[in-house]
């Protein structure tokens, strides 16, 4: 009798573990789809697109070693497959409707960097996907949940599973949201300006060397918000010498670190064009004033 009662209280408490944990999973799924900005009708799709190779081969291991069946899901490399051709599609007709002023190569040198390696981990990094990631536990101790390949690959994979749950429409609200944003907006004044592209640092880097004025030091004053909508606030200064900082450059803000000094170059370089410009105006009035004119 005690056998059986005690089997009973272990199942039960086996249950009552199952729902707890079945409960946990759904709430972590609800903060991602929060993140996100999309809530999914079919999350099977989603947990898919969350499950890294290394899951599935380490449940196929325990499944080989038990010699009983396991409930093994799939990975999310298909996905991934979908996810960037959907995204290229999406990203290249926000492009073309937003500027029509913009030839073909512009055009493709903006889409090219919008859906880059470098910025789509950047965009998984801003909705906190990494901690949702589903990974083998040798690749989860290793770190691979921050690497960047692993989060713009699993990007990809959950926008190639939005597709399916939500269609093209669905995908095309994401990308406005989280991929075109501030980032477009960015690449689209280094176009205006002539900088190049994602390179507002290494334009600012250049002038002062140029000028002979030292090296730009960027440093982050405050960042602000939830982990998955971050705001950080930059400011680029002079590298200064032992007994203090050095001159002040400008200031940005951005959803990210690299945004924000970004932001905060091509505010440095608009006010040393300001500055220049209007250093040469005195230089012109002084001119006129000793030719008399």
């Amino acid at each position: 009798m005690e056998e059986g009662a005690e089997r009973e209280k272990a199942l039960r408490a086996n249950g009552i573990g199952l729902r707890m944990s079945e409960e946990s999973g759904a709430t972590r799924l609800g903060e991602l789809e929060r993140a996100l900005g999309y809530t999914f009708i079919q999350r099977k799709s989603l947990v898919r697109a969350l499950t890294h190779r290394s899951l599935v081969h380490e449940l196929m291991a325990k499944e080989k070693a038990a010699d009983e069946p396991v409930d093994i899901p799939g990975d999310n490399e298909r996905l991934e497959f979908l996810g960037d051709a959907v995204l290229g599609l999406a990203v290249a007709e926000a492009l073309f409707h937003q500027h029509r002023e913009w030839h073909e190569g512009e055009l493709t040198r903006v889409r090219a960097r919008l859906v880059s390696r470098q910025h789509m981990a950047e965009v998984a990094e801003s909705v906190g996907l990494g901690l949702h990631l589903r990974l083998s536990k040798g690749e989860d101790r290793s770190g691979l949940r921050r690497k960047g390949t692993v989060l713009s690959n699993s990007m990809e994979a959950v926008i190639g599973a939005i597709y399916l749950d939500g269609g093209l429409e669905a995908v095309k609200a994401f990308v406005r949201r989280q991929v075109m944003g501030e980032e477009a907006e960015q690449l689209a004044e280094e176009l205006r300006s002539g900088a190049a592209l994602g390179n507002f640092k290494s334009a600012l880097q250049e002038r002062l060397q140029a000028d002979r004025s030292g090296a730009p030091v960027y440093r982050v004053k405050s960042e602000s918000g939830p982990d998955h909508r971050k705001r950080f606030v930059v400011e680029v200064r002079l590298k200064g010498e032992e007994s203090g900082p050095g001159k002040a450059l400008g200031r940005g803000s951005g959803s990210t670190k690299k945004n924000a000094e970004q932001d905060a170059a091509r505010r440095a370089l608009a006010l040393l064009d300001r500055a220049q410009a209007k250093a040469g105006a005195s230089q012109q009035d002084v001119e006129k004033a000793e030719t008399g004119e």
